[in-house]
C-alpha cells in the first residue's frame, strides 16, 4: 500500500489566535493600501511559531517585549497589539501613557477567566477575610502573568502536582482557608483534575473529614477554565495518535500548548516526533508502509501542517 499521510482536521490555530492574526493582517493591509506609515507593534510574539512570525514580519509586524515598552519614550498614535494571551491592567496603562493606540486581541475565553479571577479575589478578601487563589499554569507564561496581574500578584501559580505538594509543605498554600482554583486555558484537563483531586483530599484530611463530608464545607471551589476547544482537542489527539504508526507533531519551540499536546501523543504512541517544520524531519523515522499522522498546537498554522505533510509524501 505504501506510506500514507493524514493531517488532523482539528489541529491548527484556535479561535483566539485566529482573531489576533486576522486583526493584525487587516491593519497591515489597510496601511499598505492607504500608504500610511504607521507601524503595527505586537507586545510579545503574536503566536508561538517562528515560521508564522516570519510570515507576519514580512508584512510589517514588529514584535517588541516589555523592556522595549519601558524604554520607548513616547509615540504618536502608533498601534500596539495585545495578543490573545492577554496582559495585566498595568500594561494597558503603560501603553496608553506612552501614546500607543492599543488594539486589544485578548482571547474572549481568557478575558472571561480574568474576570472570574477578579471576582473570586473580591469574594475571598471581602471584609478582611482570608482566602487564596491557586492557578494551574506555566510560571512566566504570558497568559499566566496576565491572570496573576488581575489581582495584583495575590495568587499562587503551580505547574504540576509536585509543585502543589511543595507549596503546601513550605506554607505558601494553606489547607485550612477558603480556596478557589483556576487553570490556564491551554493546560491538560486530566492533569488539572488530578491536581484538584489531590488538593481536595489534603484539605479534607487537614480537617479530619472524609472527602464527601469536606465537599459540604464549600471551602474549595474548582473552576472549569480550560478552553473547550483545547479540551476537546486532547481527546481527539489521543485517538488520532493511536490510529497512526507515526505522529509528526508540528509546533514552535516556545509553544506551551505544543509541549502539552505532543507529550499527550507520545504517551499513547512512542513514535511521536516534535518538529518546527519540514527541515526537522528525518527520513529514517518512517517505514515504507507507515500510516503517518500530522498534527499540531493551537499556535500551528494550517499552511505549515500542509507543508510538512507534502514534504513527507515527497520523501
Amino acid at each position: 500500500m505504501g506510506l500514507t499521510v493524514e493531517i488532523d482536521k482539528t489541529s491548527g490555530f484556535c479561535a483566539g489566535v485566529i482573531g489576533a492574526i486576522t486583526k493584525a493582517e487587516d491593519f497591515l493591509e489597510k496601511n499598505r493600501k492607504s500608504g500610511e506609515r504607521h507601524k503595527l507593534f505586537s507586545l510579545g510574539a503574536i503566536v508561538h511559531n517562528d515560521l508564522e512570525l516570519q510570515r507576519l514580519e514580512r508584512q510589517g509586524l514588529v514584535s517588541i517585549d516589555k523592556d522595549d515598552l519601558e524604554e520607548i519614550r513616547q509615540v504618536d498614535g502608533e498601534a500596539l497589539l495585545i495578543r490573545a494571551h492577554g496582559e495585566p491592567p498595568e500594561t494597558f496603562a503603560k501603553a496608553k501613557e506612552k501614546g500607543f493606540n492599543v488594539i486589544d486581541c485578548t482571547c474572549p475565553v481568557v478575558l472571561k477567566l480574568q474576570e472570574r479571577i477578579r471576582e473570586a479575589h473580591a469574594r475571598l478578601t471581602k471584609d478582611g477575610r482570608q482566602g487564596q487563589i491557586i492557578i494551574f499554569g506555566k510560571i512566566g507564561h504570558a497568559e499566566v502573568l496576565g491572570l496573576v496581574g488581575q489581582v495584583g500578584g495575590d495568587a499562587t501559580v503551580i505547574e504540576d502536582l509536585a509543585m502543589l505538594e511543595e507549596k503546601i509543605n513550605d506554607g505558601t498554600i494553606s489547607l485550612t482557608v477558603p480556596t478557589e482554583v483556576f487553570s490556564q486555558t491551554t493546560k491538560s484537563p486530566a492533569e488539572y483534575a488530578t491536581i484538584c483531586s489531590r488538593l481536595e483530599e489534603l484539605m479534607a484530611g487537614a480537617r479530619e473529614l472524609s472527602v464527601e463530608r469536606f465537599k459540604g464545607t464549600h471551602l474549595l471551589t474548582v473552576h472549569d477554565t480550560i478552553c473547550g476547544q483545547v479540551a476537546s482537542r486532547h481527546a481527539r489527539l489521543s485517538r488520532f495518535a493511536l490510529e497512526h504508526d507515526v505522529v509528526i507533531f508540528v509546533a514552535g519551540k516556545a509553544s506551551s500548548n505544543g509541549k502539552v499536546l505532543c507529550n499527550l501523543c507520545k504517551s499513547v504512541n512512542i513514535r511521536t516526533y516534535y518538529v518546527g517544520g519540514p527541515a526537522d524531519i528525518r527520513k529514517e523515522w518512517f517505514r515504507d508502509d507507515d500510516k503517518v499522522g500530522v498534527c499540531g498546537a493551537t499556535s500551528t498554522p494550517k499552511w505549515l501542517l500542509e507543508e510538512v505533510a507534502d514534504y513527507i509524501k515527497g520523501l
